[in-house]
């Protein structure tokens, strides 16, 4: 039995892996859940979703839910929790709702064109929407009797958000990071470091032992280069992103290379739900970074332009299939897990004059994973739902620095200008070796700071003053 001044954390997910994020919150008084995600590259099903099994009663004690942002690996299982009974507040930011919802209907459409059983029905997802209570940065809400949650921008992807907890009278206060950008990028603000009061933070840590060699302006140009390199030779280029941020990051990034005459200019078709997605984007103006704002309020649509080819139909799709032209083409999903990038991967693979270019992070045990890692032999399922063996014969290259998630070095430099110093250090949301290094270098950066690395199911007990 916790006393009244006492908080437990205790790791459903996202403990020593990237995947399935799922923090339990416990007061004497209060239970909530920080994100309830799935884990994309799990092989197997007890894998893939957070250790609610452990906690049996859960469900009926639970008092509130918070989503920090909409990628399936923070809020995947979050339909689960009502399909099995329960009826509290989940509490996200205004642009993570539609986005979340667009993410489950498409996740269930995919299952059912793979003939696969579905974790939960469509009724789920419209069961789960009527419970949520969409928040502003800034806006301090009691969302139980003795916890107030306070929503800040973590730079990730649109309305994601840093959660702050302040618990009772403020005898303790705990920052969960969910995923943060700790740099400017073309579309948002750097994840704010200044908080009210903070004993304890949270932070994810997927890059924790992954330096970016080089600059952003750096990687924009290499990504110029690549493609240039592959239009010359008479390619095409396949990008796997994310619908949810890095599809518009990169959207904005090509438009700025042709406009200042860096790239040739060549057809950029996108495909699938990043078009969706772009639309919900342009619906919340005022989470974008102040200077793109402007920019919206000066031409409008930012994303889409002359540049670019929505590809809407199967037919569409089939033309640019059928095209030997140079050219690029954005498509979901962005670890190849599944969605129209499939497709245009089988189409592409035996040309070794094409390039697969990645510019997001690759789960451990997905289709984008394997590649990056060098598997050339692969099996991807068709049409008719039968695997089909593929050797990739195209180029295949990562350029890092467009990741939402912080760097190495953002990451420390994150350690050391966040306000108030932590007493206490909670890494997760990493690999172990991520995980083990970030470790390593804030017993420096926060000297006097305990540090922990939870495994799935491990508890940490807070004692506030």
């Amino acid at each position: 039995m916790l006393q009244g001044n006492e908080v437990r954390l205790t790791f459903l997910g996202g403990g020593l892996q990237v995947g399935r994020s799922c923090v339990l919150v416990e007061t004497k008084e209060s239970k909530v859940l920080l994100d309830a995600g799935i884990n994309a590259g799990a092989s197997r099903v007890s894998e893939a979703f957070p250790r609610f099994d452990a906690r049996p009663e859960l469900i009926d004690e639970l008092d509130a839910v918070v989503i920090t942002h909409s990628h399936m690996d923070h809020h995947g299982a979050l339909p689960l929790l009502f399909k099995y009974g329960y009826r509290g507040p989940v509490y996200m930011t205004e642009p993570t709702l539609p986005l979340m919802i667009m993410e489950h209907l498409d996740y269930l459409n995919l299952m059912g064109k793979e003939g696969e059983m579905a974790p939960y029905s469509e009724n789920d997802v419209r069961v789960m929407a009527q419970y949520v209570t969409t928040l502003k940065y800034g806006v301090v809400t009691n969302i139980t009797p003795d916890i107030r949650l306070t929503f800040y921008n973590a730079g990730h992807i649109i309305g994601s958000a840093i959660a702050h907890l302040h618990f009772d009278e403020g005898f303790y206060n705990v920052v969960y990071t969910g995923d943060f950008k700790y740099e400017e990028t073309e579309m948002l603000g750097p994840a704010v470091t200044k908080f009210p009061r903070m004993e304890t933070l949270i932070m994810e840590s997927t890059y924790g032992a992954t330096p970016v060699p080089y600059t952003r302006e750096e990687a924009v140009r290499l990504l110029g280069e690549h493609i240039s390199r592959t239009v010359e030779r008479g390619g095409q280029v396949l990008m796997p992103v994310p619908a949810v941020g890095r599809a518009q990051e990169v959207m904005l990034v090509l438009r700025r290379l042709f406009e200042e005459k860096k790239l040739r200019e060549v057809p950029i078709f996108a495909d699938g739900l990043l078009i969706e997605s772009t639309a919900i984007h342009m619906m919340f103006p005022e989470y974008m970074s102040p200077r793109l704002q402007k920019e919206m309020a000066e031409v409008g649509n930012v994303f889409l332009s002359d540049y670019f080819t929505l590809v809407r139909s199967p037919q569409q799709r089939a033309e640019v299939l059928e095209s030997r032209e140079p050219a690029v083409i954005l498509a979901t999903s962005g670890m190849m897990e599944g969605g129209p990038v499939l497709s245009y991967f089988r189409k592409l693979c035996g040309d070794e004059r094409n390039l697969l270019l990645f510019v997001s992070y690759q789960v451990e045990g997905t289709l984008g994973r394997k590649i990056l890692k060098g598997m050339r032999e692969v099996q991807i399922m068709n049409e008719e739902g039968k695997y089909e063996p593929l050797t990739v014969r195209m180029q295949v290259e990562k350029v890092e620095g467009f990741s939402g998630h912080s760097s190495r070095q953002q990451l420390i430099a994150y350690m050391k200008r966040v306000s108030p110093k932590p007493r206490n250090l909670v890494f997760v949301h990493g690999e172990p070796e991520a995980v083990g290094s970030i470790s390593s270098v804030a017993r420096k950066v926060v000297p006097g700071a305990s540090i922990y690395a939870p495994k799935n199911l491990d508890s940490i007990h807070l004692a506030g003053d």
